[in-house]
């Protein structure tokens, strides 16, 4: 099956779902997301003319060497957008603050469709069938950088997006450098949703075994070993060589974020899944990429987001854990080296994290050390010791 022309098909779909069920019809006809001749993302379809900056702004974050899942990232938060604004018919150069306020409100009264609805709402009393307020903000910045990018050609040009408050830190980029201690903070929109601070969720033994044993192919339970027992993010899985395998050595040469490449110990375990996977069924291919597609038109071929989505996505399903998506299982592997006591600068030089803030997540995510801890407490205030 190939899952990368699966993914494509349905692109405009993924982008934004149903989320003005009354025009998404005429909007996806009208724009949609593709991956061009050159590897960039693009808008296209029979309203492109009208959102020529859109795309030379992809083009700008390409050229950037930003990654092709930023670019996509910002281009399904652009797609949006420019959907929305052709249902309203608002030209791009007439987006105004006022705009922007409206756009903001109509993705907080948005559906997601295939959600519960009605009066099904979470812990918190917010809907469950509403977009996440890290979703709107990620849109919200899509936006902001394109006309920053737009008032970087024309001066001129002005820039609806209303500055905010300064953020409380500075970025990981930022601090970093001869003058670093110099850097200010920058200001954020004053459009940007409040996010709340969620722990990650990892899996527990059972839903860990469960998910596992579902998985029948060699080159499965590979990926699914490399990012539970390795701690690697889904797409570090995907973009190994097999040149990057040590076997023998037991180590991984990995490609982070930013194109950022780190060694990873390889567990002993997942090593054997590896070697057998490489031995007895990865296809006869000259792609370089450890994990290929095994079977269709696109054998050989070099396994896809959306291929591992779907491998996922129907694999929990099938074991009945709705939770066991690619990256609950690099959360798993953090919370397991924080319940080890491993100290913060190695977990974040095996996750890759930029900053150790990052790392320190896992940390509140120990329940074992939490509860020794707070026994041994008790105990000494019982004693009064």
């Amino acid at each position: 099956m190939d899952y990368g022309a699966t993914h494509r098909k349905g692109v405009g779909a993924c982008a934004l779902g149903d989320t003005w069920a009354t025009s998404v019809p005429m909007a996806e006809s009208a724009l949609r997301l593709v991956l061009a001749d050159g590897g960039v993302w693009q808008l296209a379809g029979e309203e492109t003319a009208r959102f020529g900056l859109v795309n030379d702004y992809l083009g700008y974050l390409a050229d950037r060497n930003y990654s092709s899942q930023t670019v996509r990232a910002y281009g399904f938060g652009l797609l949006a957008f420019c959907r929305w604004l052709v249902e309203q018919r608002i030209e791009l150069d007439a987006v105004t603050t006022v705009v922007l306020l409206d756009f903001l409100r109509a993705c907080r009264e948005a559906k997601v469709p295939g959600r519960p609805s009605g009066n099904v709402v979470s812990i918190s009393g917010q809907p469950l069938d509403r977009y996440a307020a890290a979703t709107i903000n990620h849109r919200l910045a899509a936006i902001s950088g394109l006309f920053a990018f737009r008032q970087m050609r024309d001066p001129e040009a002005s820039n609806p997006v209303p500055k905010g408050r300064e953020a409380r830190s500075a970025t990981a980029g930022e601090r970093t450098g001869l003058l670093a201690h110099l850097v200010r903070p920058k200001r954020r929109s004053a459009l940007r949703l409040r996010e709340p601070r969620r722990l990650p969720r990892a899996l527990d033994r059972r839903e860990t075994a469960a998910l596992l044993g579902s998985l029948r192919s060699w080159r499965d339970r590979a990926m699914a070993g490399l990012m539970l027992l390795c701690g690697l993010r889904a797409g570090e899985v995907l973009s190994l060589d097999v040149a990057d395998v040590d076997i023998g050595g037991r180590w991984l040469k990995v490609t982070g974020k930013g194109a950022k490449q780190r060694r990873v110990p390889l567990d002993v375990d997942v090593a054997g899944l590896i070697q057998t996977y490489l031995l007895a069924e990865r296809p006869d291919t000259e792609c370089s990429r450890l994990f290929v597609v095994a079977k269709g038109a696109n054998r050989g071929q070099p396994l896809t987001p959306a291929g591992l989505r779907t491998i996922f996505r129907y694999h929990r399903v099938k074991a009945g854990v709705p939770a066991g998506h690619p990256h609950a299982l690099r959360h798993t592997f953090g919370t397991a080296m924080a319940e080890a006591g491993v100290d913060l600068p190695v977990m974040q030089a095996l996750l890759g994290h930029e900053h150790v803030d990052t790392s320190a997540r896992y940390v509140h995510l120990a329940p074992v050390r939490v509860k020794a801890e707070f026994d041994a407490a008790r105990a000494r205030i019982r004693t009064g010791g």
